[in-house]
């Protein structure tokens, strides 16, 4: 069975380890602004995956001043620490989230556009073959399987 869909998935709020994270972001030259503490405000509210557009337009909605490249960059730099990590959505698209308690790879539905999200325990047979057949080890946080879930098959 697969895991929750990605609403599901993701406990709301901040990891612990933020704490540190104006320190943190001054040991690798970034200052520390209210832009950057409001971005980590609206990821802290959120639950499951968002793009990148989507965090600056939240952030928009509270500081019009808040700019898509002090976005883009600070995710990056969280995502260098530890702090989140992003996947691919069906379209490719770079979605982020609070770091997952599992690492998990994503399933699409390209007619509904519903997502579920396959955990590692799921993948592990998969993971397994492209091991031992080419020596390859998979990175489940960026497996993205774009496909029709069994409603719209059944639906035609």
């Amino acid at each position: 069975m697969l895991g929750s869909t990605m609403q599901e998935f993701d406990p709301p709020g901040p990891p612990p380890t933020w704490d540190s994270i104006r320190e943190r972001l001054r040991e690798r030259g970034m200052r520390w602004t209210p832009q950057r503490r409001l971005l980590l405000e609206v990821l802290a509210e959120r639950s499951g995956h968002v793009t990148a557009a989507e965090v600056v337009e939240r952030c928009r909605a509270r500081d019009p001043e808040v700019t898509p490249s002090t976005v883009h960059r600070t995710l990056e730099a969280l995502e260098g620490l530890g702090l989140v990590s992003h996947g691919h959505g069906i379209d490719g698209t770079p979605e982020y989230h609070l770091l997952p308690e599992v690492e998990h790879g994503h399933l699409y539905c390209r007619q509904c556009r519903k997502a579920w999200e396959i955990r590692g325990s799921e993948a592990a047979a998969l993971a397994a073959r492209f091991d031992h057949e080419l020596g390859f080890e998979v990175d489940l946080s960026h497996v993205t399987i774009v496909g029709r879930c069994g409603e719209c098959r059944v639906a035609g």
